[in-house]
C-alpha cells in the first residue's frame, strides 16, 4: 500500500512541490487558480504541522484534526461555535431514553457528500454512512477494520467501544445507539472529531478498485471544504464546497501552509503572506498585539503539557525513579523559560478550567529528595534513560526541545544520564503510542472541556491498548473512578470521583504534568466572522475576509 505522501504526491491535482513555500504562500495569498478559475476570496492559514492522514478516525494530533475533520467531514453532533454546547449537525434532533442507555438519532436529508477526480457518490448521506464510521472502529471483525493500519487511538482510549452495546439502523434516516450503561459524556464524546462521518460507498468503490488508501489520502466528506491538493510538508489546498449543507462558505480557497517554525509564523503573518496562524512563540505575542493589522485572541486552562514514563521500561516501573525524576525537574524554571510568561506550572492533567480539578500535583522540586528516592531504589551510582521530545510546537508546549535540554540538564544534577531523541511528528507520534520510549513529552488540548477526556486519553487501560496511554500504566482503581465519574449525573459527585482520581496519579506518577498555557491565536483584521474555539481548534467554515 502507498503511503499517504506517496499517493498525495502522485495523484492529487498538486502542482509541483514549490521551491518556496514563502512564495507560495505569497501567491496563494492573492489568487489561486483552480482549474483555471481565479478566486476571489482566499484564506492562507499557518499551520504548525503536516497532517498525518485525512482520515480523523486514524488521526490524534491536532494539525490532523484541523486539516481533515474540521474542513472536510461532519460528526453527528457539534459543538456550536465558540461553547462546549452541542448542537445539531448530521442528526438534526436526537432522542435519550427515561434509562439513560438508549439514543436515537434523526438523520438530516439532502446532505450531499463530496466527490474528487477519483469518486463520484450516487447518493446523499444516510444511515449506512453512520454505521460504517462507527462499526469499522468498532468491530474487529467489520470487513473494513483493517483500512489504514486499523488503529482507532481515540475510539479505543475512550472506551467508546465497551461504551456502545449495538447500533441499529432504524430506517434509512434513523439510527439508534444503545449503550452498556448509562453515561453523561456521550453525547459529547460523539462531537470529537475522530467520529466524523465517512462515506461507505467510497470506501466501497475504493477497495473494489484495489485502491483503498485513496480513502484516507483523497477523501470526501459533507463538510464545507473540498479537498484539492497537497504538497508534503508545504501546503493543503481547498476549494469551498458549494453544495455545503449549512450553505457555501464566503472564502473560495483555503490554504494550509505548513510552518513548523514558530517564528516563521510570525514573520509570514505579519507579511500578510497569512491570515490566520497557529500559536506562536510566547515571546512573540507582544510584538504582535502592537501591530494594528493584527489582533491577538486568547485562551486559557484548556491544555496540558506533560513528561512522561514508560511503565514498561525499567526501572520506570518502580514508582520511586518515576517520582525521583519528576521531583528532579525544576518545573517553575521551565514554565518561565519555556512558556515566557503564557504558562502555569501543572497540579494535574486535569486543566484547571475544568470540574475536580486538583492543584498540587506532590512533585515540588526536590533535587535532594530525588537522590534519596534513587539510592532507595538502588541507582544510587547513575541511571541512562532516553527522553524524547516532539520536533513540532504545540498549544500545550511551545518548544519542546528547550524544554528536553533543561530536564536533561536536571537530571544529570542527581546521577542521571539522558539522550533527548525525536523524529519527524508522524513517526513520533507512531513510535511512542508503540511504547519505544523510555521518558517523553507530549500533551494535549481538551477535546471537550469535560476531566474525562483528558484522564481517559492519557491514562486509561484502554488507552495502554489503544497507544494514547504512552505511559502504558494501568490501574484497575483508577479506571473504576473513571467508570464512575462516566455514570454520575451530579456535578458534584463527579468533582470528588475525579478528585480521587487524581490523587492516584500523584501517589503513582505515570506523568509528570508540567504546565498549562495560555494559548494565543494571531489574526489578521481582514479576517472576518472567525470565532475562538475553546479548545484551540481551527474551523474555517463561517469565516469571511473583507473585500
Amino acid at each position: 500500500m502507498k503511503s499517504l505522501r506517496a499517493v498525495l504526491a502522485s495523484s492529487l491535482l498538486a502542482p509541483s512541490r514549490l521551491a518556496s513555500t514563502r512564495l507560495a504562500s505569497t501567491l496563494l495569498a492573492s489568487s489561486v487558480l483552480l482549474g483555471g478559475q481565479a478566486y476571489a476570496k482566499t484564506l492562507v492559514y499557518c499551520s504548525e504541522a503536516h497532517p498525518e492522514t485525512f482520515n480523523p478516525a486514524i488521526g490524534i494530533a491536532d494539525s490532523t484534526m484541523d486539516a481533515a475533520a474540521k474542513t472536510i467531514f461532519n460528526r453527528l453532533v457539534e459543538f456550536k461555535p465558540g461553547t462546549t454546547e452541542v448542537g445539531p449537525a448530521l442528526a438534526e434532533s436526537w432522542d435519550v431514553s427515561p434509562d439513560g442507555k438508549t439514543y436515537t438519532f434523526h438523520l438530516r436529508h439532502g446532505v450531499k457528500f463530496q466527490s474528487n477526480e477519483h469518486f463520484t457518490p450516487t447518493r446523499d448521506f444516510d444511515a449506512d454512512d453512520v454505521l460504517y464510521t462507527f462499526n469499522r472502529q468498532r468491530d474487529a471483525d467489520n470487513p473494513y477494520h483493517k483500512l489504514g493500519g486499523g488503529a482507532y487511538e481515540y475510539f479505543n482510549a475512550l472506551g467508546m467501544g465497551t461504551l456502545i452495546d449495538k447500533i441499529d439502523k432504524v430506517d434509512d434516516h434513523t439510527v439508534r445507539f444503545t449503550l452498556t450503561a448509562p453515561n453523561v459524556t456521550f453525547l459529547a464524546g460523539l462531537a470529537l472529531d475522530y467520529l466524523s462521518i465517512l462515506s461507505l460507498e467510497q470506501t466501497q468503490k475504493m477497495v473494489a478498485a484495489g485502491t483503498p488508501e485513496l480513502i484516507d489520502s483523497m477523501p470526501v466528506g459533507t463538510g464545507p471544504f473540498v479537498l484539492q491538493a497537497y504538497v508534503p510538508d508545504s501546503q493543503v489546498r481547498y476549494a469551498a464546497n458549494k453544495d455545503y449543507w449549512r450553505g457555501a462558505p464566503k472564502i473560495d480557497t483555503l490554504v494550509f501552509a505548513v510552518t513548523p517554525e514558530p517564528t516563521t509564523r510570525v514573520e509570514r503573518i505579519k507579511a500578510n503572506e497569512c491570515q490566520v496562524a497557529a500559536p506562536p512563540p510566547p515571546s512573540a505575542v507582544a510584538d504582535l498585539r502592537g501591530d494594528p493589522d493584527i489582533t491577538v485572541l486568547d485562551l486559557k486552562g484548556q491544555n496540558i503539557g506533560i513528561l512522561g514514563f514508560n511503565v514498561e521500561h525499567q526501572p520506570l516501573g518502580d514508582v520511586r525513579v518515576r517520582t525521583a525524576l519528576a521531583k528532579a525537574i525544576d518545573r517553575k524554571a521551565i514554565v518561565e523559560a519555556v512558556y515566557a510568561g503564557a504558562g502555569t506550572v501543572a497540579g494535574s492533567v486535569v486543566p484547571p478550567a475544568q470540574l475536580g480539578a486538583v492543584t498540587d500535583a506532590g512533585i515540588d522540586y526536590d533535587p535532594d529528595g530525588a537522590k534519596k528516592l534513587l539510592k532507595e531504589a538502588g541507582h544510587e551510582n547513575g541511571l541512562k534513560i532516553s527522553l524524547w521530545a516532539m520536533p513540532v510546537s504545540r498549544p500545550y508546549n511551545p518548544n519542546a526541545k528547550r524544554m528536553a535540554e533543561m530536564i536533561q540538564a536536571d537530571w544529570a544534577k542527581v546521577g542521571v544520564h539522558s539522550e533527548i531523541v525525536s523524529f519527524e511528528w508522524g513517526e513520533y507520534l507512531k513510535r511512542t503510542a508503540a511504547g519505544e520510549q523510555d521518558t517523553f513529552l507530549l500533551g494535549g488540548s481538551s477535546d471537550n472541556g469535560d476531566p474525562d477526556n483528558m484522564l481517559s486519553y492519557l491514562l486509561s487501560c484502554d488507552g495502554v491498548k489503544g497507544g494514547s496511554n504512552r505511559s502504558r500504566w494501568c490501574d484497575k482503581d483508577f479506571e473504576k473512578l473513571l467508570d464512575e465519574g462516566r455514570v454520575a449525573a451530579d456535578p458534584k459527585e463527579r468533582a470528588a470521583i475525579y478528585g480521587k482520581a487524581q490523587a492516584i496519579l500523584k501517589a503513582e506518577v505515570p506523568v509528570a504534568p508540567i504546565a498549562h498555557s495560555m494559548v494565543a491565536i494571531p489574526i489578521r483584521k481582514s479576517v472576518l466572522n472567525y470565532v475562538l474555539d475553546p479548545f484551540g481548534r481551527q474551523n474555517f467554515a463561517a469565516v469571511d475576509m473583507a473585500e
